[in-house]
């Protein structure tokens, strides 16, 4: 029987997966809305160099590395019962955040000729081209700053196991996005693509508030630079920002390396790289999401066996769903493509773009899986220098990787940005592997031989899989790319379940409980 503290994420990985799956959903179709609009060409390619500085300034100051850092630290202080503590901290941090973000967003926006020209995307040789990149990305840096109250929310209802309302958080933002690509951009143009980031960050921001309300949050207004909980989350940052900062360099050469691509490249990275992380946010993110507070509140009351066991379990968990989700993208990348997106300015050039890209992504599915939970349990044991260690090493990797493989596909007559995608997945899988060993001598162990009995049921699983996907494909080719594609998904999750019950897999038994846990 599953132990309380995995039946709790279970539960709440259950809610927050519901809502990533809505999320993703909305996702599609903001995707579906502007590639029929904009197709693979110069527009989208210049909205997205434009879209990535915004991004890295959330992820460097209000993203995963505050998140990583805050939870612990409050809830930290709700187990030992200072809530009054607690509330004034979470309102220096906010203020603090605003104003840092504030600052670097506005700092930004003042050089944004030359940051685009020289940072993002140097290989852009088109004036009209550059100056459109300009003026999306200074519509677009008001984001950041509305995304870090937002992410900071987010953690504290998190941190008291609320997940409904962030959970639901990303499908209200890309609904901004919708309704941007609906009202905006007939008037617009590309410039009501960004304008519509800009009311998803304030709808993001916005559902959550009512959560808040409901805590009866303390508001202090200090920005508590000598509060010992305060300098804390600072310390605790400090690495974490370094390794956000690596990973978000790395995004950055890859950005740079297709800007210099044949048009359409930027453009077939993003999404193929936006496919793979569906089912990634999914799984995943989701799970570790759920399982950060539980972890924290085990480490903080040392019961780091409990820990280890909750930690292995949920690894077979994500393992169990990311190996089949990793192969059937694979297998079913181009009629998937072609399903969601060809149509109007998107053709088939743009799906082979889009499904080459995919091909190599999906390959390190697993490794940003396991990166996703292993990186948590470090987290709570307030350990942000280890797994941002691992990450830089291995995001050094990816660049050296990128601009190698960029260089060697084409001499093998194939598309340079499959490289990227390829160097990534490599890099990933390689931090998946160093984490697990480093968290294993952490942690006195990490039960392997569970970890390794589940592994090896859902390898068979999966080739017993990948054999019923090349009969389906061989079947129904010929067959539109909507059936070729949802039929394919629906029949090898059937396969892969009856065929992990067929090995004995516990999760497999389990997985019908999962899904309504939430209802319990």
């Amino acid at each position: 029987m599953a132990a309380p503290a995995e039946r709790q994420i279970a539960r709440s990985a259950s809610v927050v997966m519901a809502g990533f799956a809505l999320s993703s959903l909305f996702g599609l179709a903001n995707r579906m809305l502007y590639t029929r609009g904009f197709g693979t060409g110069h527009e989208l390619d210049a909205f997205f160099a434009a879209n990535r500085l915004p991004d890295i300034l959330f992820n460097l100051m209000a993203g995963g590395a505050l998140a990583s850092a805050f939870l612990p630290t409050f809830s930290a202080l709700l187990t030992q019962g200072d809530r009054t503590r607690a509330w004034k901290m979470a309102s220096s941090v906010g203020i603090l955040l605003i104003l840092a973000v504030g600052l670097a967003a506005g700092l930004l926006g003042l050089a944004a000729p030359w940051v685009v020209e020289n940072i993002l995307a140097p290989g852009f040789t088109d004036p009209n081209q550059i100056q459109l990149t300009v003026s999306l990305l200074r519509v677009q840096l008001v984001a950041p700053v509305i995304f870090g109250a937002s992410g900071l929310l987010m953690a504290i209802l998190n941190a008291q196991q609320h997940f409904l309302l962030p959970a639901l958080a990303p499908t209200f933002y890309w609904l901004g996005w919708i309704l941007g690509n609906l009202l905006l951009v007939p008037r617009l143009g590309i410039h009501g693509l960004a304008w519509g980031v800009l009311l998803g960050a304030a709808l993001h921001l916005l559902i959550q508030l009512p959560g808040l309300r409901r805590m009866r949050p303390h508001y202090v207004a200090t920005l508590g630079l000598r509060d010992p909980s305060v300098r804390q989350v600072g310390r605790l940052m400090a690495p974490r920002l370094f390794g956000v900062a690596v990973v978000q360099l790395n995004f950055l050469v890859n950005l740079i390396l297709a800007s210099a691509m044949p048009e359409g490249s930027l453009t077939g990275i993003t999404l193929g790289f936006a496919i793979m992380l569906m089912p990634q946010i999914v799984i995943a993110q989701a799970v570790a999401i759920a399982a950060l507070p539980t972890f924290s509140s085990q480490a903080a009351r040392g019961e780091l066996g409990e820990m280890r066991r909750t930690l292995a379990s949920t690894l077979r968990g994500v393992i169990f769903l990311s190996l089949p989700a990793s192969l059937g993208l694979i297998l079913l990348r181009r009629p998937l493509v072609a399903m969601l997106f060809q149509r109007g300015e998107f053709n088939s050039n743009s799906t082979e773009l889009v499904a080459w890209a995919l091909l190599w992504f999906a390959t390190g599915l697993v490794g940003h899986a396991l990166v996703e939970i292993v990186s948590r349990a470090f987290y709570a044991l307030k350990d942000t220098r280890t797994p941002v260690t691992v990450g830089a090493a291995a995001m050094a990797l990816n660049v050296v990787l990128s601009v190698g493989l960029s260089r060697l596909f084409p001499r093998l007559g194939w598309a340079p940005h499959g490289g990227l995608a390829l160097a990534n997945s490599i890099a990933t899988g390689l931090e998946a592997i160093a984490l697990l060993w480093l968290v294993s001598r952490r942690l006195g162990g990490l039960e392997f031989g569970r970890i390794r009995a589940g592994l090896a049921s859902s390898v068979l699983a999966t080739a017993v899989l990948g054999v019923g996907l090349a009969i389906w494909m061989g079947v129904t080719q010929g067959s539109p790319d909507w059936l070729v594609a949802l039929g394919g998904a629906g029949f090898g999750a059937a396969v892969y379940w009856l065929a992990s019950l067929g090995l004995g897999s516990p999760e497999a038994s389990q997985l019908p409980g999962l899904i309504m846990a939430r209802r319990s």
